[in-house]
Parts: structure tokens; sequence; C-alpha cells
């Protein structure tokens, strides 16, 4: 999938978001794990993107039930 396709992708699913404090922990949880992936080897950069999506996602969500 394009860089495009998957950057418009990702800000869709981000904008309709019902959470939109949460989508501040996925936008760095995709950063860190993209940059993660970039690291290990090639065509990993995606994957970390994902994983840390999710994680990010997790971590906000969680700090959030705390308050």
């Amino acid at each position: 999938m394009p860089r495009i396709t998957t950057a418009a992708l990702a800000f869709a699913i981000i904008a309709t978001s019902a959470a939109p404090v949460l989508a501040k922990g996925v936008m760095k949880g995709a950063a860190v794990g993209a940059a993660a992936g970039h690291f290990i080897g090639k065509g990993h950069a995606k994957a970390g993107a994902a994983v840390g999506a999710i994680a990010g996602h997790h971590h906000a969500a969680h700090k959030a039930a705390k308050r």
C-alpha cells in the first residue's frame, strides 16, 4: 500500500474516533513503533507502526482510566 494511502487511512480512522484524547497515544505509539521497526530491518516499519499504535492506544486508555 502506498505511503500516502496508508497515511490517509490512518488519519481517517483517527479523525472519526470517538475519543480524541486517545488518538494522541495512537499517533505517538505508531511513530515510535515505526522507528523501531525501521531499525530492526527492511519492511518492519509498517508492522512496528501497527503494534506501536495498539500499544499507544492501550497505554493512553489505561492512563485515562486512572484519572
